[in-house]
C-alpha cells in the first residue's frame, strides 16, 4: 500500500544538514507529499530548503520568523487547499529526531484508527533524556492530567498524525509559538477528538541543543490559561476572606457561632464569586457558551462549593474550638483545597 492518503509536514527554522536527513528519509520510504516551511531562516541556512526542494518537498516561506504554531498552520491551510484526497497529516521535526520507522509507525495506526489523533511518545524514564525536557514534560503531563483529565505520556512530541477532517479545528486553536502545540492537545477535549498513542525511540542530539524552545518564556505561554486562573481565585479568594472577615466582625456580637459564620460566607461569596465568575468567562476561559447557561452552572458549582467550605469551616471550628483570626486561617485552608477542585469543573463543565 503506497502513502498518498498522508502527507508530511516539517516546520523549520535555521536548519542544517539534519532537515535534508529528514526529507530524504521520507521521501525514500515512498512518501511524496510533504511540505516543509522555511519560518523566517536567515541566509546561511537556505542551503538544506533548496536540497529538501530537490528531494520532491513543497517549500513554503515565512519572510520572517512567525512561531512552530505559525508555521503549522500555515502548512495545514496549504494542505486543506492542495490535498482534498488525504485522510492523515503527520507533523514531524525537522532535527532527525523522528525516524522514518516511528513515522511510519504512527501512519499505519492513524489507518487503523482514522478518526483518532495519533502521539508518538517517547519514553522520559530513560536516563539519557536531558533534565529540561524531562522536567518539562513530567510537570506538564501532571498538570494535563489534573485539570483537563488528559493522560497524554509526551505532552512534548512534535510526531503527531492529525485526520485530515480535524485540520479546520486546529486553524482555530490559539497560539503561533510552542504554546500553540500544547493548546493543540487542549483541543482534543474541547472539539472531542479522541487520540491514542505510539510508542517512539526516545532521541535527543547533543542533548536537545538545536531546540529553539524557551523554558522560561515559552513555559509562560504554555500555562497562561492556568496562571489567569490561578490569578481570577487568588483575587477572588481576597475579596472573599477580607469580605468574611469583615462581616463576622460585624455580626459576632449579635449572632451564635454558627449562625454569624452561615451569613458571613454566603454573602461573602455572593461578592467573590461574581467578580469571579466575570473574569473566568471574559479573560480566562474566553468561553463561548451564553451567559444564561454557564452563569447557572457557575452558581450550582458556587452553591455546592460554598455549603461545603461553610459545613468543613463549621464542623471544624467547633471541633477544634477556634475563633478569630485562626477562624479565617481555617477558611483559607479549605478554600484552597476546593480551589484545585473547582479548577478541574469549571474546565470541564461550566465553560467547557
Amino acid at each position: 500500500m503506497g502513502f498518498d492518503d498522508v502527507v508530511i509536514v516539517v516546520p523549520s527554522l535555521n536548519p542544517d544538514e539534519a532537515l535534508v536527513e529528514v526529507v530524504k528519509s521520507v521521501a525514500d520510504a515512498g512518501i511524496d507529499r510533504i511540505v516543509v516551511i522555511d519560518d523566517g531562516s536567515d541566509e546561511s541556512h537556505k542551503e538544506p530548503f533548496k536540497m529538501s526542494e530537490s528531494l520532491g518537498a513543497k517549500v513554503i516561506v515565512h519572510e520572517v520568523n512567525m512561531g512552530k504554531g505559525k508555521a503549522l498552520k500555515t502548512a495545514f491551510e496549504y494542505i486543506l487547499n492542495t490535498y482534498k484526497d488525504v485522510t492523515g497529516v503527520i507533523t514531524v521535526d525537522g532535527d532527525n529526531q523522528h525516524r522514518i520507522k516511528d513515522i511510519i509507525k504512527c501512519i499505519d495506526k492513524h489507518r487503523e484508527m482514522p478518526d483518532y489523533m495519533v502521539l508518538g511518545c517517547r519514553d522520559f524514564s530513560k536516563p539519557d533524556v536531558p533534565p529540561r525536557s524531562k522536567f518539562g514534560n513530567n510537570l506538564t503531563r501532571r498538570v494535563f492530567r489534573f485539570t483537563c483529565g488528559l493522560k497524554i505520556s509526551d505532552t512534548q512530541t512534535g510526531l503527531r498524525c492529525i485526520p485530515f477532517k480535524y485540520l479546520e479545528d486546529m486553524l482555530e486553536v490559539d497560539g503561533n509559538r510552542y504554546e500553540y502545540e500544547t493548546n493543540m492537545l487542549l483541543s482534543m477535549k474541547d472539539y472531542s477528538i479522541p487520540y491514542t498513542e505510539v510508542e517512539i525511540d526516545t532521541i535527543y542530539i547533543e542533548e536537545n541543543a538545536s531546540s529553539h524552545f524557551n523554558p522560561i518564556k515559552d513555559s509562560i505561554r504554555i500555562y497562561k490559561v492556568i496562571f489567569k486562573f490561578l490569578l481570577s481565585s487568588i483575587w477572588a479568594s481576597i475579596v472573599d476572606i477580607v469580605m468574611f472577615a469583615l462581616m463576622c466582625y460585624i455580626l459576632s456580637g449579635s449572632f451564635e457561632k454558627e449562625t454569624y459564620i452561615l451569613i458571613a460566607t454566603v454573602g461573602a461569596r455572593v461578592i467573590s464569586s461574581l467578580c469571579n465568575y466575570i473574569i473566568n468567562h471574559k479573560i480566562v476561559f474566553r468561553s463561548k457558551g451564553k451567559v444564561a447557561h454557564t452563569i447557572l452552572k457557575y452558581y450550582i458549582l458556587c452553591v455546592c462549593q460554598m455549603a461545603v467550605s461553610y459545613a468543613l469551616v463549621c464542623s471544624l471550628s467547633i471541633l477544634l474550638n477556634v475563633g478569630g483570626i485562626l477562624l479565617v486561617l481555617l477558611k483559607a485552608v479549605i478554600d484552597t483545597i476546593l480551589f484545585f477542585i473547582s479548577f478541574r469543573i469549571q474546565k470541564m463543565w461550566v465553560f467547557k
